[in-house]
């Protein structure tokens, strides 16, 4: 069965399988250990789970024979990073709850949900109030910057409107450019000049950029300012969030110095 709230599951989940990064890592910080049975091969948090626990598959393509034979009374998914159809699929033999998050207070709410889901809601209460203090720090960059933040290559993708990095962005300063469009919208660099691009951020994942792609850009791009961001502290939506101000302070100061 699809769950739709996290008060109808009426007893505490002792074998719990996460299809979600970030999630994964939220389930370690709330002390779950015992009952996360199974994680898929991008759970790359924490490390030891990844020898500990069965891997499942990925995010979007899951082993059901493995999930079988873990028999789980919970299954964590989110609406964005798994497959619809499969979630159905496994919804006709197990509990599965979705998640939906597109900015920080969707964040706060899941984690408070999950708390509630796996009997663990004092330490969930906590970490949302250790986020929601950490955010409460920041401040944003004194000068705004018409921003860009690629997500993919070959074709070029951004995060754009409704999306938790647009969200993530928007508490940081920083103006995205491509806050009329929903979702992740593929552009090209003629865009970038047409829209006068001040600040290029290319992220970490889900593809790999590094300076080799920075200084290609570059070259076309020469009056636009072109950083590498830690993609995991812009997209991850759980326990990382409490490390996501701290980080974002020390960017925001980079990039001032930028000439």
């Amino acid at each position: 069965m699809i769950v739709h709230s996290p008060a109808a599951l009426k007893y505490k989940p002792a074998r719990i399988i996460s299809l979600v990064p970030s999630q994964t890592e939220l389930l370690f910080q709330l002390q779950l250990e015992e009952q996360v049975v199974g994680i898929t091969k991008f759970c790359i948090y924490p490390e030891t789970w990844k020898s500990s626990k069965t891997i499942i598959g990925g995010t979007k393509n899951i082993n059901l024979e493995k999930i079988k034979q873990l028999n789980p009374d919970l299954i964590i998914a989110n609406k964005e990073e798994n497959e619809k159809q499969q979630m159905l699929e496994l919804a006709k033999d197990y509990p599965v709850w979705i998640t939906d998050v597109s900015n920080l207070g969707d964040s706060l709410k899941m984690i408070e949900d999950i708390g509630v889901l796996t009997h663990s809601n004092q330490p969930a209460q906590t970490l949302t109030a250790g986020i929601q203090s950490a955010f409460n720090s920041l401040i944003p960059i004194k000068k705004p910057l018409n921003c860009c933040y690629v997500i993919w290559k070959n074709p070029y993708m951004v995060a754009a409107a409704a999306t938790f990095i647009n969200d993530m962005l928007q508490r940081c300063g920083l103006q995205n450019m491509f806050a009329g469009i929903n979702r992740y919208p593929e552009i090209n660099i003629e865009n970038l000049k047409e829209q006068h691009c001040d600040l290029l951020i290319l992220s970490t994942e889900p593809y790999p950029f590094t300076q080799v792609h920075v200084n290609e850009l570059q070259e076309q791009l020469p009056e636009t300012k072109i950083i590498i961001a830690d993609g995991e502290m812009f997209s991850w939506y759980g326990s990382r969030l409490l490390l996501a101000p701290a980080y974002f302070k020390k960017l925001i100061a980079t990039i001032e110095t930028i000439k």
